[in-house]
């Protein structure tokens, strides 16, 4: 029997693990050549020729839209942002609820608070994570808007059931993409499945530009409105002749042309990039299938994972100890990822408390100290007390351990550091006891 190291026993690895790092020469090579002609940034908050930016922002939006099959795709300087323009874009305002996952970035969620609707709260799946299409649906009243669906982990949301409930209830459907750039659902890409759909481009994405993000629809409105949200919209309607004035106060959401050109460079990455993080996954379901206490992620049929993580639900009742222990042993086996120490080692319990727990909702105040909006009379029955979806609770807080060791910078030894350190914990698990 070997000792745990979280026990004062040897660990597993000493050595960091790679950075998971796409940029190279190309990349390089893109900024230099933005840097020699000394354009930064060519937008204008106006109506003008330069109101959509500049050439390496126009090019990365043509070849962004090329690659995922859309008519549309607007740069903007996050996911964040993007989902704020969509929100704008469906005309939601106050009186509005939007449905929800409690499950994913607190971004998806507060998107509505930015136009004083507020967030519904919907569960999950327990097999897939991605938003639940029966519990979406109970909560739908007179004053749902639109929808905010998440492809949660790089899975695909349940776009034929979700689609079809928005149909019937004439709503808007906004996929937060931002973690399944080049996941398939019956051979559409993720991020175009829905009325609009939002990628990332942070840092820690299967691609970045450090920080931006990309917008798409096919819908020819739609791409009006979140372009000029991104621009200085209310600037900018009187020389573009436009008489719609719904949510048409615009930010400054725009894209520099240094992480333009960056992005075109990633984007021409992402399918290498996507292959090997299948191929990752791959070999690691394969050498944990047997172990009793694990069940490895389901993927829908005729649906392609992304995987931005790999979720793995934990049973702690066959482990015999709690899943907060069990991955407190791993980490200590392993060790940090280069480039992102300051995280910690890259598993963990859980994945984010669910966010209906936040304080904004449990206070229920955004704006001002009085509560606005969720004080108008309107909002009285919207619940976010514990227990509303407690699949996402019970994920959260007692099954589910997210790992990043399938990202493309692993090699077969560093999984396999990665996969005995779960073996050494189950093998010794009565060290926990």
């Amino acid at each position: 029997m070997k000792k745990l190291a979280i026990n004062g026993g040897k660990k597993i690895r000493n050595e960091k693990f790679p950075a998971y790092n796409t940029i190279g020469d190309e990349e390089r090579e893109a900024v230099l050549r933005v840097l020699d002609n000394g354009k930064l940034s060519r937008y204008l908050g106006a109506w003008h020729e330069d109101f959509r930016g500049g050439e390496e922002v126009r090019a990365l939006e043509e070849e962004w839209a090329k690659y995922f099959g859309v008519k549309h795709a607007i740069s903007v300087n996050s996911a964040t942002s993007g989902l704020y323009c969509a929100v704008g874009a469906a005309g939601i305002g106050l009186g509005d609820e939007v449905i929800v996952s409690p499950y994913t970035m607190s971004a998806s969620a507060t998107a509505p608070l930015i136009y004083n609707a507020v967030p519904v709260f919907a569960d999950i799946d327990p097999e897939y994570f991605i938003i639940d299409p029966e519990s979406l649906e109970e909560r739908i009243t007179e004053r749902t808007k639109a929808i905010i669906v998440v492809d949660i982990y790089g899975h695909p949301y349940d776009a034929d059931k979700i689609n079809e409930i928005a149909k019937k209830h004439n709503l808007i459907v906004i996929e937060d993409a931002a973690q399944a750039p080049g996941a398939m659902y019956k051979g559409k890409m993720a991020g175009t499945l829905g009325d609009m759909g939002v990628y990332s481009l942070n840092y820690h994405k299967h691609i970045h530009s450090g920080e931006g993000g990309i917008i798409v629809t096919n819908n020819d409105e739609l791409a009006d409105k979140l372009r000029l949200i991104r621009n200085h919209a209310e600037a900018v309607l009187p020389g573009k002749g436009y008489d719609d004035l719904t949510n048409m106060i615009g930010y400054n959401y725009r894209m520099t042309e240094l992480e333009a050109a960056v992005a075109r460079e990633q984007l021409r990455k992402l399918p290498g990039l996507l292959d090997s993080r299948l191929e990752n996954v791959k070999y690691i379901n394969e050498a944990l299938k047997d172990l009793p206490f694990l069940q490895l992620p389901k993927v829908m049929d005729d649906c392609k994972h992304a995987y931005y993580v790999h979720g793995i639900k934990y049973d702690e009742e066959v482990a015999g100890v709690s899943r907060s222990k069990f991955v407190e042993a791993v980490k200590a086996e392993l060790m940090e990822f280069e480039l992102r120490e300051t995280e910690g080692v890259k598993i963990g319990a859980g994945y984010v408390k669910p966010l209906y727990l936040l304080p904004i909702y449990q206070n229920k105040i955004a704006y001002g100290e009085d509560g606005f909006p969720f004080n108008q009379e309107c909002y009285k029955d919207v619940d976010y007390s514990k227990g509303i979806c407690p699949v996402c609770e019970d994920m959260h807080f007692s099954q589910m351990i997210t790992h990043e060791f399938m990202v493309p910078s692993m090699t077969i030894d560093d999984m396999d550091d990665f996969i005995n350190a779960i073996n050494k914990v189950w093998e010794n698990i009565d060290e926990l006891k």
